[in-house]
């Protein structure tokens, strides 16, 4: 059985995966979608053979996962924020997921990422427990200094 997909088969594939992301928010399924598309725009100027449109699918959704996670990631995850987004995260609000040791700093999680991470590791001048709220006081470098209270 000879299966073939039309170029608009390949485009609103990828569009329903580009679309899908949004209700699974986690840069999986985007890379597939826009893998689809360059299939789609591909096979719109050049007949291709079933396995050729698989196989472009599969290199192209490929390149841009590494893409996402070699270039552009590593970019919006810097710690080295300029300080108006560190302004703005002063006062936001997290939950304590790991208590800190005399060696060691505790672990707090957001429920929105702050500067690009959900989980940041803080000091505390004053004892916590696990699960306590504690509001960002200040960024010193890849450590939040938090407290209790704004």
């Amino acid at each position: 059985m000879d299966v073939q997909l039309l170029a608009w088969h390949w485009l609103v594939l990828g569009i329903l995966l580009v679309i899908g992301e949004i209700f699974v928010p986690s840069f999986t399924i985007l890379w597939f979608g826009l893998g689809a598309i360059v299939v789609g725009l591909v096979a719109l100027a050049v007949d291709l053979s079933f396995s050729t449109e698989v196989l472009l699918w599969t290199c192209s959704s490929v390149a841009f996962t590494v893409l996402w996670f070699m270039v552009f990631k590593p970019r919006l995850t810097s710690h080295n924020t300029d300080e108006l987004a560190q302004a703005s995260a002063i006062g936001e609000a997290g939950q304590v997921v790991k208590l800190p040791t005399d060696r060691t700093p505790g672990k707090i999680r957001f429920t929105t990422p702050i500067l690009g991470e959900d989980e940041w590791e803080f000091t505390c001048e004053t004892s916590v427990a696990l699960g306590d709220r504690l509001y960002i006081k200040a960024i010193n470098g890849t450590v939040l200094v938090v407290a209790s209270a704004v």
